[in-house]
């Protein structure tokens, strides 16, 4: 991967991560597919990108004391036993949802006693996240961002509008994450953080915007040195949300490329140039929609966090619905992702989203 770029690199912002240990990750492929229209998630609209396709990553975090969670739990197979207000949802809206599995049978399919689920962490409340609460015992507790109870409860059937299941939260412990309290003034980057097993190898991050209360979240990978994957959820749609920026501008040439047609030898960055809606070589391709964000302020100024950290060499985001990263990742069970830096994951999949432009590069050469 070149490290020529086509505008001097700003120095990366200090996120100021404390030292600790490190768990086990793994990344879960739910099976789940989505076409969805991009005007609804993103501004503005490019040629040839009309559609936002993709999977919902889950993550398996594996702590040393034997504790397991889940960050999200993507489509739930019988999507259509979701709350009424997201089954209509769906169909009046004519959006294409499938999930093979849910995470749950993927887990049990590898020997995973379901009672070892610790907790599920929703990164928020939308339907591609939740899954299905009821595949896991009781004592799997659910936690959710600030805000979440006064906003989002009390769930269907009781609220007849709510777009959650009272029997997914039945029996079970609800703990809204409050970070004032819980993260007595923690900081990383300019996020809000909460040490969830006290021992720094997993963060979860206030970044709000999307939803009230959205979460994301950072676990510790390796040490010495330390490397991060910065579980995005949905604080980002699309890689040319956050990509390129000042710290992290586009390369003179990229290699490997992500233009079919350029493939030998690498896509010049300046071509991609030309096709970029504001001829930028620093500037993210798209902005925040007001269609989709509770509060686009917020959700820009998350964003403007995720690419403070994206410009670390050792972090590595991966936000919910990347589906360029399909053909690089390594998934559960047959790969954790503790080795992410060593197998080249970040500077394989950095720029694989420049080939959703591909056709508005051909019309600019």
């Amino acid at each position: 991967m070149t490290h020529e770029f086509l505008a001097t690199p700003k120095e990366p912002v200090p996120l100021h991560i404390p030292d600790g240990s490190t768990v086990k990750v793994s990344i879960i492929d739910g099976t789940s597919r989505f076409v969805l229209p991009m005007f609804r998630f993103l501004s503005p609209e490019i040629e040839g990108k009309d559609k936002l396709t993709g999977p919902t990553y889950s993550f398996l975090i594996e702590h040393a004391s034997g504790k397991k969670i889940l960050f999200d739990l993507g489509v739930r197979k019988d999507w259509e036993n979701y709350a009424p207000k997201i089954v209509s949802g769906i169909r009046e809206n004519g959006w294409q949802v499938s999930a093979e599995k849910d995470v749950a049978c993927i887990l049990q399919e590898n020997g995973v006693d379901l009672k070892s689920i610790y907790a599920v962490v929703w990164s928020h409340q939308h339907w591609d996240h939740i899954g299905d609460m009821t595949t896991f015992p009781a004592n799997t507790d659910v936690v959710v961002g600030p805000g979440f109870k006064d906003t989002y409860l009390p769930a269907y059937p009781t609220s007849k509008d709510s777009v959650l299941l009272e029997n997914d939260l039945a029996n079970r412990n609800l703990r809204e994450i409050d970070f004032a309290k819980e993260g007595n003034g923690l900081k990383l980057g300019r996020f809000n953080a909460v040490d969830y097993f006290g021992d720094g190898s997993f963060y979860l991050l206030d970044t709000p915007g999307h939803t009230v209360g959205h979460l994301c979240g950072l676990v510790r990978t390796t040490n010495n040195p330390s490397t991060f994957i910065f579980i995005g959820a949905d604080a980002a749609h699309h890689g040319g949300e956050f990509r390129p920026t000042e710290y992290l501008p586009l390369p003179t040439n990229i290699d490997p490329s992500p233009i079919p047609r350029f493939h030998s030898g690498g896509c010049p960055g300046h071509l991609i140039v030309t096709a970029h809606p504001y001829k930028s070589a620093t500037r993210p391709f798209y902005d925040c929609t007001e269609a989709l964000n509770h509060n686009v302020e917020q959700a820009e100024w998350t964003i403007s966090g995720l690419r403070e950290f994206d410009a670390h060499e050792n972090v590595f985001m991966v936000i919910a619905h990347d589906e360029t990263l399909l053909d690089v990742l390594g998934f559960y069970p047959q790969y954790d992702a503790n080795d992410w830096k060593k197998k080249n994951w970040r500077n394989l999949g950095r720029w694989r989203f420049l080939a959703d432009f591909e056709a508005v590069v051909q019309e600019k050469q």
